[in-house]
């Protein structure tokens, strides 16, 4: 694993690296395969997982929204209601819902994630994403719009959230809201070093950039390469920077930590050739449509391979399979080049995300202390989440 790679100016050298899981609210674990996953998706499992993550360094949660079944996964817990659950349970971790506009009014969802900013602390955020899988809303009777008008409306959607939870009779006149003299009470917590809620933004498509980066606090992409991560941003950054805006960037990626990389490579080998294949390929299906419909062929999923999709957000990509120390040094490579968060996902998500805090995130904060130094900077350690290993699995 490369570890010439040259730091990029929106590299952040000075901030320690954020670590988020994939909340595993959905049947089946993260890969289509019938390999052993000792995950599951009730709320004991992610009650633990979530104590677990918070003592092993870990900062986020990403709850996954999905409505009707697909990737092989035949039941799911709705997002929103489950990450307020998460952020009961827990003291320390922030939990991101996964949303659809066109399934939620910007207003309502506004509402609510106040009611749960309020009682976690101030520890609840979005994701927005704008819906690939057709069937949800069609079966549903909602509007299906075309690919590139779904950006549309999602840009208008956070306009709306951002509004209402920043401003007392906040108005917007839009194609698909319209906001009317309207103030919501209480506003989010003031919470130091954050202006509201944080927002999350997915897609990959040009559209998609554009709107992330005139609109959303964090963008993420699906697992990439070095190479395929900064084309990816390179629209996200050039739309922020034309409205005078920094968003934070987050990466996907499926980590195999082994005592060798040969054995973490047989891992990755297992779980490919135990692939569940009509589950792929019809995800495969459904999701590549996302690419081809729009006018320049560009968009989530638009050139991953059958094998890429065993982990249905590409997360083989991101070359997180090795030993602790080829990992480390990998992510460390990631952030070089602006990555800001790791959104991580596992096999056995409460024994390796443990392991993770235990065996990877230590090598990580050496390696970006290191950086920090050869680049007349230093880390700011005072940023860095506790740990506390003695209570991980309690």
């Amino acid at each position: 694993m490369s570890t010439n790679t040259s730091v990029s100016q929106i590299a952040d050298l000075e901030t320690p690296l954020k670590f988020a899981y994939w909340v595993p609210n959905v049947s089946g674990g993260l890969v289509v395969s019938t390999i052993e996953q000792r995950t599951s998706w009730d709320f004991d499992y992610n009650k633990k997982l979530a104590r677990i993550a918070e003592n092993s360094g870990f900062e986020y949660a990403l709850t996954q929204t999905r409505y009707a079944a697909s990737y092989g996964a035949d039941k799911q817990h709705e997002a929103t209601s489950f990450s307020l659950a998460l952020l009961g349970a827990t003291e320390k971790l922030k939990v991101i819902s996964a949303v659809h506009p066109g399934m939620w009014h910007p207003g309502v969802l506004a509402k609510f994630i106040i009611t749960a900013d309020h009682i976690s602390g101030g520890r609840a955020a979005v994701n927005v994403v704008s819906g690939w899988l057709k069937d949800e809303f069609v079966n549903f009777g909602l509007e299906w719009l075309e690919h590139d008008e779904r950006y549309v409306r999602t840009e208008e959607f956070i306009r709306v959230l951002r509004g209402l939870w920043t401003e007392q009779e906040y108005s917007q006149s839009g194609k698909y809201y319209n906001i009317n003299n309207f103030t919501l009470n209480p506003a989010p917590l003031d919470i130091p070093g954050r202006a509201h809620p944080e927002i999350f933004f997915g897609g990959n498509s040009t559209a998609a950039q554009a709107a992330a980066g005139r609109t959303a606090d964090w963008y993420f992409s699906n697992g990439k390469d070095l190479a395929g991560f900064e084309d990816n941003i390179s629209g996200v950054t050039a739309a922020a920077a034309a409205v005078g805006r920094t968003p934070k960037f987050g990466l996907n990626g499926f980590v195999i930590a082994r005592d060798t990389e040969t054995e973490a490579k047989d891992t990755l080998r297992e779980i490919v050739e135990k692939a569940h294949r009509p589950a792929v390929e019809g995800f495969r299906a459904a999701v590549q449509e996302a690419g081809a419909s729009t006018k320049d062929g560009k968009g989530m999923w638009a050139d991953s391979s059958y094998e890429d999709l065993v982990q249905y957000n590409d997360g083989f990509k991101t070359g997180l399979i090795g030993t602790p120390e080829q990992i480390a040094q990998r992510i460390v490579d990631f952030k070089k080049i602006g990555v800001n968060l790791m959104l991580t996902c596992y096999l056995h998500f409460q024994e390796e995300v443990e392991a993770f805090g235990r065996n990877v995130l230590p090598i990580v904060r050496e390696l970006e202390a290191d950086l920090a130094r050869k680049n007349g900077t230093e880390l700011n350690t005072d940023l860095l989440p506790e740990t506390n290993f003695e209570g991980a699995t309690v």
